[in-house]
């Protein structure tokens, strides 16, 4: 996979040196390139934002500078149909939602393409300008606001590249963890057996493999229903069986009798 990213603070992205993400950039199975956007402005000041049309506080990105790096990174001589063009992630407020799906989504992908905004945001005419060649997503983190988006890079390139063939030593690592089938993952345990009076749980000692998968399938159960009540909300009621009802019911979460699988 191929990445670009543009910002005004291209030395807030060298974590992407370190550990997974620096590894598969090493093997090649990332290939990344940071860029200054101030390399693409024409005045001594190297100017990136302006006072906003229709007043209010803050300053905005110019589009003079954005228009010329989204040229040089996505030039549309090399992709007339847009087929081959990278796909333009502009981290935002004002965004979609970035979830495991999105994730995954963007882990298909050949290249991508990241414009990390700051201030009140880049001049919506470059937006609009690069989805007649491109497609473009502005994407959110949350429901809060950051300095800029270069955190949030951070971030989803965390999420896509662990997803890249060969990046995980453990492939199945992604079949357990938390959002994979819709749920939380069940709590995790290691050596020593007790620690400061804490005891981990007899079934994942008891090398009963079917007991033990029973107990986190229980355990994620009741953790999502706890934390986040929305997944559960979300989850087919087909994939609930009456082995999950009967978890659900132990923990003060029952189901109505009609949305669980027979």
């Amino acid at each position: 996979m191929r990445v670009d990213v543009v910002s005004i603070f291209p030395e807030y992205l060298a974590p992407l040196d370190l550990s997974l993400i620096g590894r598969a950039r090493a093997a090649g199975t990332l290939r990344l390139a940071v860029h200054d956007l101030r390399s693409w402005t024409h005045d001594v000041h190297r100017t990136v934002d302006d006072t906003p049309y229709g007043g209010g506080p803050g300053m905005v990105m110019r589009p003079e500078p954005w228009g010329e790096a989204l040229d040089a990174l996505a030039p549309a001589e090399l992709a007339p149909d847009g087929v081959t063009l990278p796909r333009l992630l502009v981290p935002s407020p004002a965004g979609e939602p970035f979830t495991q799906a999105m994730a995954h989504e963007l882990a298909a992908e050949s290249h991508l393409l990241f414009a990390c905004g700051r201030y009140e945001g880049i001049d919506q005419r470059v937006l609009d300008h690069a989805a007649t060649r491109m497609r473009v997503t502005e994407v959110s983190l949350g429901d809060y606001v950051l300095f800029g988006g270069e955190v949030a890079v951070l971030v989803i390139l965390e999420a896509v590249t662990r997803l890249l063939p060969g990046v995980l030593g453990n492939a199945g690592s992604l079949d357990e963890e938390s959002h994979a089938h819709g749920l939380l993952e069940a709590p995790m345990y290691t050596k020593p057996a007790t620690w400061r009076g804490h005891e981990v749980p007899e079934v994942l000692r008891s090398g009963d493999h079917g007991r033990i998968a029973r107990w986190r399938r229980d355990e994620a159960l009741t953790r999502t229903a706890a934390r986040r009540p929305d997944l559960l909300a979300a989850l087919d009621p087909a994939s609930l069986d009456k082995r999950d009802r009967a978890a659900l019911d132990r923990a003060g979460f029952p189901l109505p009798a009609e949305d669980v699988a027979k």
